[in-house]
């Protein structure tokens, strides 16, 4: 029997019959081909950096790719490959783009040159494309043998990109929100720091951007920078001869290569370790020498990841980042002494709890309202 109303076969949905791990597996598929898209095109940003060609760019406003490469003396032909490559995945602009090549002319927008080249400017992003490119990126070869065997890869190996990279990352968190945050949030310390003899140490300090920039908010007090890493000592001495002499930092901040045991003796009213004692095979030790570096009344501040609770696959991008950083740099950095804690980047508030009171320190979470960092006021037990 013929139905009552009929449908023509143009009109209906067509409902295709693929089983869901199809769609699934083509999802997947298509999410690793933007990510591996954005990974080539964060090792082109990579080579604008290193390159010079942003710089050149920037130097000479709109130009063709004869004119850049003349800029940044390089050859025409490679140069008007990245800067085509630039434009289409939208970094640089370019006039007129049906012009035959050699007439065409690119443009980086102002917003991009800063995020780009001013390492000043809070919107800084590039040391996000030196650090996993130049750093991370390099040594994969050296990280796949160190899981295989079991062991660890010591900071060192991941070489200039990354220390530059890790320490860029931080600067602006350094220059324009440590200055409030400690005000704020620790303002008994900040008024004992205020009083001419009052000293600063800067635990793991790297290349000494955080320990500048404590000498610059407190300028009666002496700032020590120790790390374990000669090569950053070297970095963070730079640093600090490069400094304007008229800023005095030359007279009140030292560097050291070493570990906190050897920061001097106790007096200090404050203790700083910012975003690195997740990377330390023996965490619980520094804090405990941290803690014999304290004045009565002092106290150890940390800067660390600003992660959950607990762990949850649904992770916003700050923690999957984290959790990206651990497994490519800082779990093997942590697991290339042994004994090893191997906390890794995601070192939840209970771990540092944890640490903390076996080192003999209180905690006290700060939420400072950061994306990727939270404070931690660790003070002596009576």
């Amino acid at each position: 029997m013929a139905p009552a109303h009929r449908q023509s076969a143009a009109s209906i949905p067509v409902q295709r019959a693929r089983p869901a791990a199809a769609d699934s597996t083509q999802a997947f598929s298509l999410r690793l081909f933007g990510a591996g898209l954005a990974s080539a095109e964060l090792m082109t940003c990579f080579l604008g950096l290193e390159l010079g060609l942003y710089e050149a760019l920037r130097r000479t406003g709109p130009a063709t790719a004869a004119q850049v490469a003349v800029a940044a003396d390089l050859d025409s032909r490679m140069v008007r490959e990245w800067l085509e490559q630039q434009s289409c995945a939208g970094v640089l602009t370019v006039d007129a783009p049906e012009r035959p090549p050699e007439e065409r002319r690119f443009t980086l927008p102002s917003a991009h040159a800063e995020a780009l080249l001013d390492a000043g400017s809070p919107n800084w992003i590039a040391p996000l494309v030196v650090m996993p490119i130049g750093g991370m990126a390099a040594v994969l070869p050296q990280l796949v043998e160190a899981y295989r065997n079991r062991r660890g890869l010591p900071y060192a190996a991941y070489g200039e990109a990354l220390r530059g990279g890790q320490a860029g990352l931080n600067r602006g968190v350094f220059e324009h929100h440590l200055p409030g945050w400690i005000s704020r949030h620790l303002p008994d310390v900040d008024a004992r720091l205020q009083v001419p003899g009052s000293s600063i140490a800067d635990v793991a300090c790297g290349s000494g951007l955080s320990t500048l920039a404590l000498a610059r908010m407190f300028p009666d007090a002496e700032v020590h920078g120790l790390d374990l890493d000669e090569a950053s000592i070297r970095d963070a001495e730079a640093n600090l001869a490069a400094t304007d002499p008229a800023e005095g930092l030359r007279e009140r901040v030292a560097f050291r290569a070493g570990d906190a045991g050897e920061a001097g003796a106790a007096g200090h009213t404050l203790v700083c370790v910012f975003d690195a004692l997740h990377d330390m095979s023996a965490p619980v030790e520094v804090l405990r020498a941290c803690r014999g570096l304290l004045a009565p009344g002092g106290a150890v501040l940390l800067m660390e990841p600003s992660v959950g609770e607990r762990f949850t696959p649904a992770a916003p991008d700050s923690e999957r980042f984290h959790y990206a950083v651990s497994v490519l740099h800082c779990l093997p950095v942590g697991m290339s002494r042994t004994p090893t804690a191997a906390t890794g980047t995601v070192m939840r508030p209970d771990t540092v709890r944890a640490y903390a009171a076996e080192a003999g320190l209180d905690t006290q979470v700060i939420d400072v309202g950061h994306p990727f960092h939270r404070l931690y006021r660790l003070t002596a037990r009576p």
